[in-house]
């Protein structure tokens, strides 16, 4: 997979990042750099590899899974500054 300086612009847009046109071609060199690394570990054969959550051998912490005390609605709002029938108000930011 190889990206185009057009996506590159596209990407730097919804990251909401100002590139100017060196930028964008140096960047798309970066990124097709970065997917050829990233094809390159596809051909790596892990058949028989465990998952791992690290590179240490442990057990993943399990706590039981028990009912608390909820229906504390009341206690949850004390402190907001706005509450309207047990829920936060805030500022409307979508019109």
């Amino acid at each position: 997979m190889s990206v185009d300086t057009e996506t590159v612009r596209r990407i730097a847009r919804l990251a909401r990042i100002a590139l100017g046109e060196a930028e964008a071609e140096a960047l798309r060199a970066d990124f097709n750099a970065i997917l050829g690394f990233v094809e390159q570990l596809n051909e790596v054969d892990v058949t028989g590899v465990e998952p791992m959550t690290s590179v240490v051998a442990m057990k993943m912490k399990m706590r039981p899974d028990e009912v608390t005390d909820g229906e504390r609605a009341e206690d949850v709002v004390a402190n907001a500054p706005d509450v309207a029938d047990r829920f936060f108000v805030v500022p409307r930011v979508v019109e």
